[in-house]
């Protein structure tokens, strides 16, 4: 089945009228607002900052799903007081696995609450992150090309690298051998500043970060070798393709249970 007739069935097969609570409502929770209105859900509950109460509000506990962008100071109470509330969550907050990736899996699997999370919802980078596990098994036999990363995004992200250059990493790492973890790069601050390591290890993955503008976010995973070079990349042009992908994925969440991902939603 190709891509495209699968992103069809989810608009048909997991697509019912909603209530949806919004955890954080910065751009992103509104672009997500936009489209799930737009699919003909209902927005019963907003939570920001300013107004924490609303956890405990009827409104928020009458959501079918609660779709949570916000950060990683934050995202782990988030989830708590969502589970506390009976609903179901999807969130594409990054920055909280490792203090907590455990628990909340456990919480899923053993617990009987539901958490949809990616650390990107867009329905390119899930393309890409099967392009690039794929690539990275192919050069797995070809010891003569190193691999490295490089992330953009704006300068209000707080998290580097981000979320999405973790999960390719650890795609790669999946399927080179030669590679054993990956570590943190440079990192290019919005001042133009540049910091971290530039020297690593023959069974490091150096992953670098680039703090610039309002980029929504590039990815790119370049093999070097002395001959000549692969590179590929994903350039996210807007949040819009972020968004739907987190609209389908409650959809899909409604009608699921457990510790959820793009892999169950988009099988390639």
């Amino acid at each position: 089945m190709v891509y495209s007739e699968k992103s069809y069935l989810c608009s048909k097969i997991y697509r019912h009228t909603m209530k949806i609570a919004l955890i954080g409502y910065g751009k992103m929770g509104k672009e997500i607002e936009k489209i799930a209105i737009a699919r003909g859900h209902e927005i019963v509950s907003i939570i920001d900052i300013n107004n924490q109460e609303d956890f405990n509000s009827e409104a928020f506990k009458s959501a079918d799903v609660a779709i949570e962008f916000t950060n990683p100071t934050v995202a782990y109470d988030n989830y708590m007081k969502t589970f506390a509330a009976g609903v179901k969550l999807v969130s594409g907050s990054t920055g909280w696995m490792d203090r907590h990736g455990e628990e909340v899996k456990r919480l899923c699997t053993e617990g009987g609450k539901t958490l949809f999370w990616s650390s990107n919802f867009s329905l390119g980078v899930a393309i890409f992150s099967a392009v690039n596990k794929y690539l990275a098994k192919i050069m797995n036999n070809f010891p003569a090309y190193d691999v490295s990363m490089v992330e953009t995004h704006h300068i209000h992200k707080v998290d580097a690298p981000s979320g999405t250059a973790i999960t390719l990493a650890e795609g790669i790492l999946e399927n080179i051998d030669r590679k054993d973890k990956w570590v943190k790069g440079t990192l290019v601050a919005p001042d133009g500043s540049v910091s971290g390591n530039t020297v690593y290890a023959p069974d490091e993955l150096p992953v670098s970060s680039v703090r610039e503008g309002e980029v929504p976010g590039i990815h790119t995973i370049r093999y070097d070798s002395e001959a000549d070079s692969i590179s590929i990349t994903h350039d996210a042009k807007n949040r819009k393709g972020f968004a739907l992908g987190a609209v389908l994925a409650a959809e899909y969440t409604a009608q699921h249970e457990g510790f959820l991902g793009m892999n169950d939603l988009f099988q390639f």
